[in-house]
C-alpha cells in the first residue's frame, strides 16, 4: 500500500515531563482522533473530518516502564531500591517488554491516524525504524534492524549488537500512540538495572558513545522530526 502524500502532522514539543503526564496529553489526543473516526463513520467522503495526525517530542525524569506483554521479573531491582535512583516504574498498555526513559533520551510519540497513510502495523514499525536510522546516520551512526526484532541497533551483525532505540506502541482502529525512544546521551547505567526490552544477550548504545560527543538535543529533535515527515511524506500543519 502506497503511503498518501502531504498528510498534514502537528509537531508538539513537551520538553522534560513527567511520564504519567505525557502519557494523559497523548491519550487526549489519541481519543480526539478516535472520536473523528466515529463521527465520520456513516457520512459520505466528502463530508467527513479529516482526522488530525500528531507528532510529540519530549524527555522524561528516570522512569521504567513495561509494556503490556512484558515479564516484570525482567525489572531487576525493588521499590526501595529505584526510590534510592530517584526512578519510577510504570506498566503501561505499549506493546514490547521492560525499557527505561530519562534525560538525554529523545522519545517521541507520534499520535496518528494511519488510514492517512497505509494500514499496515508491520509497516508502521519499519518506517519509524527507517526514521531512525536516517536520523542516527548524520551523525556518523550505521543503525539497521535485526530480523525478529523491534528498534534500531549498532552493529548488528557483531557477536554483541547494541540497541540505540526502542520501541512500544499501541493501535485501535489505526490510531497510534507510545512509539520509540532514542538513545541521545541518558546515563546508560540505569540499563543495568533491567533486562533491557527481555534481551538478555544484546546491549545498550547512546549516540554520545558512539561518537565520544553529545549533539544538542534540539538538532537531534529537527532531524528526527525532518526524517519522520520524510519517510511518511508528511508536512507539516500550518
Amino acid at each position: 500500500m502506497n503511503i498518501i502524500a502531504n498528510a498534514e502532522v502537528e509537531i508538539i514539543d513537551l520538553g522534560l515531563i513527567d511520564y504519567q503526564k505525557a502519557w494523559d496529553y497523548q491519550a487526549t489526543l489519541f481519543n480526539k482522533i478516535l472520536d473523528a473516526k466515529k463521527g465520520n463513520r456513516n457520512l459520505p467522503s466528502d463530508q467527513q473530518t479529516p482526522t488530525s495526525n500528531f507528532l510529540i517530542f519530549c524527555e522524561h525524569p528516570p522512569v521504567f516502564t513495561l509494556g503490556n506483554s512484558g515479564n516484570p521479573n525482567n525489572l531487576l531491582v525493588n521499590g526501595v531500591e529505584l526510590e534510592k535512583k530517584g526512578a519510577t516504574y510504570i506498566h503501561t498498555n505499549r506493546g514490547g517488554d521492560i525499557t527505561f526513559h530519562g534525560p538525554g533520551q529523545l522519545v517521541v510519540y507520534p499520535v496518528m491516524d494511519l488510514e492517512n497513510f497505509f494500514t499496515d502495523i508491520h509497516k508502521y514499525m519499519r518506517t519509524l525504524e527507517e526514521a531512525v536510522i536516517k536520523t542516527i546516520n548524520r551523525y556518523g551512526i550505521k543503525g539497521d534492524r535485526i530480523e525478529g526484532l523491534t528498534g534500531v541497533w549498532v552493529d548488528h551483525r557483531s557477536a554483541y549488537p547494541k540497541k540505540i532505540c526502542a520501541m512500544g506502541v499501541k493501535t485501535s482502529r489505526w490510531v497510534t500512540m507510545h512509539g520509540l525512544a532514542l538513545n541521545v546521551n541518558p546515563d546508560l547505567r540505569f540499563f543495568d538495572l533491567i533486562v533491557p526490552c527481555g534481551i538478555q544477550d544484546k546491549g545498550i548504545t547512546s549516540i554520545e558513545k558512539e561518537t565520544g560527543t553529545i549533539p544538542d538535543m534540539s538538532d537531534v529533535k529537527k532531524q528526527m522530526a525532518d526524517h519522520l515527515m520524510e519517510v511518511f511524506a508528511m508536512k507539516h500543519k500550518p
